[in-house]
Parts: C-alpha cells; sequence; structure tokens
C-alpha cells in the first residue's frame, strides 16, 4: 500500500462493499475550474490532494476559491478527515489560508458521531483528540486487552496512534463477541508529504474481510456525508454540484453516486504524476472533467 498501483488495486477489491454509480465513456481535460464554472452552482473540494498535503496547502487553491466565490458560486469542503474536531478542520484550513466558516465544512467525523446511542464506546483516536464533540460514554483504547473487552461497540477516527498490535487486539476481541464498528474514515489512505498514511478505512476493510465485526463506513464513497452536503444547498440540484477530488473510489464515485458532476484533480493527490487513463478505464470510474490543478 505504499504506490499507487497497489492502492488503486486494494480499492478494486473491496469495491463491493462501496455505492453503485453510473458513468459516461469520457473525460474532458479543462485547464482549471474557471472553465466549468457556468456548468456548477456549488462546488465541493475535498482536501488531502486537492486544497493540501498534509499541512502544506497547494499553491493556487485559496485564490481559486476566491474567484469561484466572486462568481456566485457555494463552497464546501467534504474531508474524510476523523482526527480532529470540526472546530479544528475549520482552524486548519483557516491557518492554511483557505478561509472556510463552519458551515461551509463538512467531514467523515461529524457524520460518525452524530447519533452514537447508548453503552459503551471505544473510542482508537489521535492522542491529541480531546474527544470533546463526541456526546456518548467513551474509553480511549490503547494497549489494554480487557478494554477492548468490555466496550459496546468501537469508533474508529484515526490511526495516528494505531499499530498491528492493536489491530490484532481489536480482531481477536471482536472474534470473540462481535459488536459494532463504526469507521469514521473510509479512506484506505492519504497523501503526506512523505508518502501515504494508512487510515481507518484500510484497517476496517481487513476486518470485513475476516468476517469480523458489525462495520458501518462514514464518509467518501458513502452516502452520509454527501446528504449532510444536500442539506446545507437545499435548492441546489444534484447535477449542479460538482464534486472536485484526486482519488477514484472515494471522491468520485461517491459523488456520482448522488448525481453529483465529477472533476479529478490529478497532480498532487494520489495519481501524482501517473497516467490517471489507465485506472479510469480498468476501474470504468470516468470523471465528467479532469484538471491538474483546481
Amino acid at each position: 500500500m505504499d504506490n499507487v498501483a497497489s492502492i488503486f488495486d486494494r480499492y478494486e477489491t473491496v469495491r463491493h462493499r462501496m455505492p453503485k454509480a453510473r458513468f459516461g465513456a469520457t473525460t474532458k481535460a479543462v485547464d482549471s475550474l474557471l472553465d466549468i464554472a457556468p456548468d456548477a452552482d456549488a462546488f465541493v473540494f475535498d482536501a488531502y490532494g486537492v486544497l493540501n498535503i498534509g499541512e502544506t496547502p497547494i499553491a493556487g487553491a485559496a485564490q481559486r476559491i476566491e474567484q469561484l466565490r466572486a462568481a456566485g458560486k457555494a463552497i464546501r469542503i467534504l474531508s474524510n478527515a476523523a482526527s480532529y474536531t470540526h472546530d479544528a478542520a475549520t482552524e486548519k484550513f483557516c491557518r492554511l489560508g483557505i478561509p472556510v466558516t463552519p458551515d461551509e465544512i463538512v467531514t467523515s467525523r461529524d457524520a460518525a458521531i452524530s447519533g452514537l446511542g447508548s453503552g459503551l464506546w471505544g473510542c482508537i483516536t489521535a492522542p491529541a483528540d480531546d474527544l470533546s464533540d463526541i456526546d456518548a460514554t467513551i474509553c480511549r483504547l490503547g494497549d489494554s486487552v480487557r478494554d477492548f473487552d468490555r466496550v459496546d461497540s468501537f469508533l474508529f477516527l484515526s490511526t495516528a496512534a494505531w499499530t498491528d498490535a492493536r489491530q490484532d487486539i481489536l480482531a481477536r476481541s471482536l472474534r470473540t463477541r462481535p459488536r459494532p464498528l463504526i469507521v469514521a474514515n473510509a479512506d484506505l489512505v492519504a497523501p503526506r508529504e512523505g508518502g501515504f498514511s494508512l487510515e481507518p478505512g484500510y484497517y476496517a476493510h481487513l476486518l470485513a474481510d475476516a468476517n469480523l465485526g458489525q462495520l458501518t463506513y462514514f464518509g467518501k464513497p458513502y452516502p452520509q456525508v454527501h446528504q449532510m452536503i444536500e442539506a446545507t444547498l437545499p435548492d441546489t440540484p444534484p447535477h449542479r454540484i460538482i464534486m472536485c477530488g484526486d482519488t477514484l473510489h472515494t471522491d468520485i464515485l461517491g459523488a456520482a453516486a448522488r448525481g453529483w458532476r465529477t472533476v479529478l484533480v490529478t497532480r498532487d493527490g494520489l495519481f501524482a504524476g501517473t497516467d490517471t487513463d489507465s485506472f479510469c478505464q480498468r476501474s470504468a470510474i470516468h470523471p465528467d472533467w479532469r484538471t491538474e490543478r483546481i
């Protein structure tokens, strides 16, 4: 899972667990989103690989967003990042020079933590996450086998402190007593400055392969986050919403399943330095447009 080919192959392997969508046969190349602005009332942006790489903003992204705002387009960010709260997500984009308001952002964490329900939740999360936005009884999971065994359900937010040893503990605990597991980030990987990080979706699909747990995935390509975006755009027809992302199986597939139109952004994210045509042909996932940067 350290190169594009292996990541793509793994997405294809688990694709039967993803929504289905219909696509056209071709993708049109455009220089920038300004070329297709007349086709949209709202632009929705993935974060990693489109607006930023880790803590580094992508050149020109903030300026393009401001140009689209000036043209009267609604702006939304739809991120599968679940390691930090909604307020922290807003602060991060502002710190990167991409000013957004809290109501312009939807994250997979937002969707996953809504209505968690009763019982004791075992949280797999980053050490810095204070979990202050979670309205449930929680137990932060570490290396204690007893903690894994005593919780009623699991919430997988982040891999920041996750290890193969902890994955083994989780698998053994679920094998002994199957329970619900909420996967708050459906991504397999995320592009970082130094390469790809493994994300909660990667580990969750390993459990699913072994028929362990009762898994529910949140974030692209699954519909809950798209429905949350649509709720903020009540007067916008789906075909007037354009999703801009760097990943075929999350950004493009999930948006197309909702009837949105799509742009694959190729220069900085998952497919950086590759021929995206071959991957589109192999997967039969064809975005409406392709551009190097937004």
